[in-house]
């Protein structure tokens, strides 16, 4: 695999199936087997042109989702 795009970076990415989360229309959808290059070391994740195209396809014409989750806020802890 190349090595990672992240300057000073020693990883090198691999081929990994991740769980991609997209904030459309104010809502997070979450997209889960998506393949993406991920580097080792440090995390940073690229995907392939079909692969956001493949995405951005789906966000227009979605259907129903496999499943729905709870969301919850957390509260600012930092003004307390």
């Amino acid at each position: 695999m190349n090595s990672c795009s992240i300057r000073s970076c020693p990883g090198k990415y691999e081929l990994r199936h991740i769980m991609h989360l997209v904030k459309h229309h104010g809502n997070v959808v979450v997209f889960e087997n998506v393949l993406a290059e991920v580097c080792d070391a440090c995390g940073d994740t690229l995907l392939a042109l079909n692969t956001v195209e493949a995405i951005e396809t789906m966000l227009q014409n979605p259907g129903p989702p496999v499943r729905t989750v709870p969301v919850y806020h957390v509260p600012d802890t930092l003004s307390a």
